[in-house]
């Protein structure tokens, strides 16, 4: 953990001195936010802000894990024992490549998103909903299939229970479910300066203690040095924001929080850990529901909510900004302080 803290430090720093220059050259680019006309009028002063700012927080995350995977393969080589004394690291390690893989493909997905709805044919709205809906599907099920047949990956954790009970093959459209769920719900959340990144800060710190509990070195590592990453991102993202993630960054880290859940066996939690991600989403789809049916019934569709997601509710309620994203960070610190407290709970 002391060195997974210290990696986090590292990040810290990292994003701290890569951010400017990337705001420049974003600038240059003009890839700048582009705001729906139907949201929030308060939101309409956002517009131009620089987006795609995911990769401050990717790049050291990618950097640092692969020199200390490549320390810890190079060490396990030359010093006879090494592995074992550290409890099959290099083992773990290479389990690494799945959250890697699918936060860098999701990652991917998103740019071409994000630069689709500032510079494409279909600016402003970015990709169309089934298009990423079947990208995320095959990554998701991809990233399943590798975690379950190749790292033997299937089992769920229960509070109260000191053995996690094994699904097999059922564990497998679970795990796409939520990875998918995952990289929504964070989406979701990226509406606010800062909200994404504080919240999804709190969830990798949480699911960061369960992995550490568990002896999952490199799995603590990628949790703290993310962690690390988004808070120096957040030196530019709160408010008022100078960077934006985009989709670039919400998809990627949704995914990869979604896989980092299912590696520690933990994602019962999940719904607490993520309360306010999982909130947001649960709010569209009442929202979405409720409007259909007092359609289909009065023939004039409902709104459940002034706007959803749910922080859209309360900043038409007349909630300023800092003010929200401060209490939903409140709540996301102590649901995580809940859930990783379940999560040793009875073991």
């Amino acid at each position: 953990m002391s060195t997974s803290l210290l990696m986090g430090g590292v990040a810290f720093i990292f994003a701290l001195l890569l951010a400017r220059p990337i705001i420049e050259l974003l600038k240059r680019f003009k890839i700048g936010k582009q705001i729906r006309l139907d949201g929030p009028q308060s939101h309409q002063s956002k517009m131009g802000t620089p987006t795609m700012g995911g990769f401050v927080f990717m790049i050291p995350v990618l950097v640092l894990v692969g020199v200390m995977y490549t320390y810890s393969r190079v060490a396990s080589r030359l010093l006879p024992g090494w592995s074992e004394d550290f409890g099959g690291v290099v083992l773990v390690g290479r389990s690494l490549a799945i959250p890697i893989l699918v936060m860098i493909g999701f990652a991917l997905f998103g740019a071409v998103d994000d630069y689709m709805g500032v510079r494409g044919v279909r600016r402003g709205e970015g990709m169309r909903g089934r298009t990423k809906a079947i990208i995320q599907l095959v990554i998701a099920s991809v990233a399943a299939v590798v975690m379950n047949r190749v790292f033997d990956i299937n089992r769920v954790a229960i509070p109260g229970l000191a053995r996690p009970l094994e699904l097999d093959s059922l564990w497998i459209p679970v795990a796409i479910f939520i990875i998918m769920a995952s990289a929504n719900a964070i989406n979701l959340t990226d509406g606010l300066d800062g909200l994404a990144a504080l919240i999804s800060f709190v969830c990798f710190a949480a699911y960061g203690v369960v992995a550490h509990l568990q002896g999952q070195t490199f799995l603590t590592m990628l949790c703290m040095v993310m962690a690390g990453s988004l808070l120096g991102f957040l030196w530019f993202n709160v408010h008022p924001a100078a960077l934006f993630m985009g989709g670039v960054g919400s998809e990627a880290l949704g995914a990869t929080l979604g896989v980092v859940a299912l590696m520690t066996g933990q994602w019962l939690l999940f719904p607490i850990i993520a309360i306010v991600p999982v909130a947001e989403t649960i709010s569209v789809m009442l929202q979405v529901t409720w409007f259909k049916l007092t359609r289909l019934r009065t023939g004039e569709g409902k709104r459940l909510f002034k706007m959803s997601p749910l922080h859209n509710h309360f900043v038409l309620l007349g909630w300023s900004e800092p003010q929200l994203v401060q209490r939903f960070w409140l709540i996301g610190i102590m649901a995580g302080m809940v859930g990783v407290g379940l999560a040793v709970f009875g073991n």
